[in-house]
């Protein structure tokens, strides 16, 4: 395994969490933080995704257009209410 150098900062931050007694020893601490850079890194990924599924429906002209910030609000929560109709519909046509 690959050593690593951690700053006095790094250490101080590691002896902190250590104190908290959430963690058990540095390498729970070690391991947190990589599984929070894993996540986020997805996240980003997600996003990134997203923002070009976006960008794609800009360009193909799947938009809608809203005259006000309530009708915008009114459209996200009719659609909001059919996803679990469409769950649901789809649970029925699976065989569930």
């Amino acid at each position: 395994m690959t050593e690593i150098q951690l700053t006095e900062e790094d250490r101080a931050f590691i002896e902190a969490k250590l104190r908290t007694g959430v963690y058990k020893s540095a390498e729970d601490v070690v391991r947190a933080g990589l599984r929070s850079l894993e996540r986020e890194e997805n996240d980003t990924q997600e996003l990134l995704r997203l923002v070009g599924q976006g960008l794609d429906d800009v360009r193909e002209g799947r938009v809608r257009e809203y005259a006000s910030a309530s009708d915008l609000l009114q459209d996200v929560r009719q659609l909001a209410a059919e996803k679990p109709r469409q769950k649901r519909q789809a649970a029925k046509g699976s065989g569930y």
